[in-house]
Order: C-alpha cells, then sequence, then structure tokens
C-alpha cells in the first residue's frame, strides 16, 4: 500500500492537486465540493490548499466550514435552559443555524454572497459588518465539516451511554437522542453538495490527540487569547464521540469517495 507523505504540515501536492482535478470535473459553474472528516483530520487544511492552487490557476474558489454557521451563544444558551445543559455546548448536530448556511450556499450560486465567521475563542459569531464579501459567482466552493450526511443511529443505539460526558451529563440521554433526531433536519444543506469526500482517520481513538493540536494551533495564532486545556479538550471532544462513530460506520457507504488516512494523517493508498 502506498503511503503519501504530508508535506509540512499540509497535504501533498500531488494529492491537493488530484483534489482539485476531481472537483473541477464536475458540472460548473459554481461547483460545491464538500469534504468531511472527523475533528483534526485536516479539513480546513486541505480545503486552503485546493482554494490556493485554484487562485494559483486563475480560477475562484471560497471555502466556507460548517463551524462558520454556528448557533451564536444566545441562542445556544437558549437551548441549554429549555432542552438540555449540553447544548448550550457548541459543535452537536442541532448548534448549527442551518438557514443560514443554505441562504449563504445559494447566495455564492448568485454571485451576491457574505460569508459568516464564527470566532471559537470568544464563542461568538462575528457580526455582519465583518463577514467577507465575495463578488460574482466563484468557480469552487469548498464547503467542509466533521459530519456531512452522516445519518441518525436507530433508537436502540441510544440507551447506552458510551463516554463519561454521556455517563454524568445525559445519564436520561436526552442531549444524545436531541442531537440524533436534528440530523435529518440538515438534508437540504447536504443537497446542495455536487461532490462529498470523506477523509477517514483510522479510529475515534486518535481524535483527542489531533484536536488538542488543533487547539494549540489555535492558541499559536492568537497570543494573548485563552484557548482550551488538554483537559478541557478531552471532555469536549466527546460531544461528538457518538456521531463520530456514526460517521466512520456509514460514511464509506454513503460519500462519494473515502481516503484513508493513518494517525499521522498520510494519505493512504
Amino acid at each position: 500500500m502506498a503511503v503519501l507523505k504530508p508535506r509540512g504540515t499540509g497535504y501533498p501536492a500531488g494529492f491537493v492537486a488530484a483534489v482539485l482535478a476531481r472537483a473541477l470535473a464536475l458540472p460548473g459553474p459554481c461547483r460545491v465540493f464538500g469534504l468531511t472528516g472527523l475533528q483534526g483530520t485536516g479539513k480546513s487544511t486541505l480545503a486552503a490548499q485546493v482554494a490556493a492552487l485554484a487562485s494559483e490557476r486563475g480560477l475562484r474558489a471560497v471555502v466556507l466550514s460548517i463551524d462558520d454557521v454556528y448557533l451564536d451563544q444566545p441562542e445556544r444558551q437558549r437551548l441549554g435552559r429549555e432542552v438540555h445543559p449540553l447544548l448550550a455546548t457548541r459543535g452537536a448536530p442541532g448548534s448549527h443555524d442551518i438557514a443560514l448556511g443554505l441562504a449563504t450556499l445559494d447566495a455564492l450560486r448568485e454571485g451576491r454572497a457574505r460569508l459568516p465567521a464564527f470566532d471559537k475563542l470568544a464563542d461568538r459569531r462575528l457580526p455582519e459588518s465583518a463577514w467577507e464579501r465575495v463578488q460574482g459567482v466563484p468557480d469552487l466552493v469548498l464547503f467542509e465539516g466533521w459530519f456531512h450526511k452522516v445519518p441518525p443511529q436507530a433508537e436502540a443505539e441510544l440507551a447506552r451511554p458510551l463516554n463519561a460526558l454521556e455517563r454524568e451529563e445525559d445519564p436520561e440521554g436526552i442531549w444524545r437522542r436531541w442531537c440524533n433526531a436534528a440530523l435529518p433536519a440538515y438534508a437540504p444543506l447536504w443537497a446542495r453538495l455536487d461532490h462529498l469526500l470523506f477523509l477517514r482517520g483510522p479510529g475515534f481513538e486518535v481524535v483527542p490527540d489531533w484536536r488538542w493540536q488543533q487547539e494549540q494551533t489555535l492558541a499559536a495564532a492568537n497570543p494573548g487569547r485563552r484557548a482550551m486545556s488538554r483537559s478541557e479538550v478531552e471532555r469536549f471532544v466527546q460531544f461528538f464521540e457518538r456521531v463520530s462513530r456514526q460517521a466512520l460506520a456509514t460514511l464509506p457507504g454513503i460519500a462519494d469517495e473515502t481516503i484513508a488516512l493513518d494517525a499521522g494523517r498520510r494519505v493512504l493508498g
């Protein structure tokens, strides 16, 4: 089995070029190419690399993340009060503004978009005055996120807690059932994708380390602002574990293509 080693902190140039070629083979004029994978997989890195290569070739590419359309903190706090306290934390299905995501993708295809943005350290959506304006119709939209097209679990699969967060903070299963029931509401958003590439890591066990690396990078880019500690990251990834394991089990049969990665994020092929 061949292994493509990453160059620096990014994906190999040949792999990036191949992803761009697959995206450009889709019908135009504005292709929406989905990139999905578990936390820390390198989706944002790959999307940025593909967009940069497209720009070098004289094409217009835009990167949009599912994280850009999180519900703002006051809306999540309301869910935390009215439904379950864990819903105040961003990340899990149901913590996104799906209507905003749809409106943004549709506006991109119509050439009149402004890109929403979310400040993860402040845990707040940036005001519209700070959103980037996109002039004209882009050739390519790279829409990345960690649970694109993941289907809900069967009710029987939700009964047993699978980690400390669920055992201690959701013993009755209210939160996990609410998140599971929220998954079908994303279907209109996934329907906007022309293609979905799944970056499949070796298993959920690598996610805490990958997410910790991500947090360190975020902290280094924002000196003087507080990022999560290692213990906070360990707890945070538990919010994602159930749907992440469902992604690993189901997305190889759903995505248009699946690319296997090893624990070092090297492309296996």
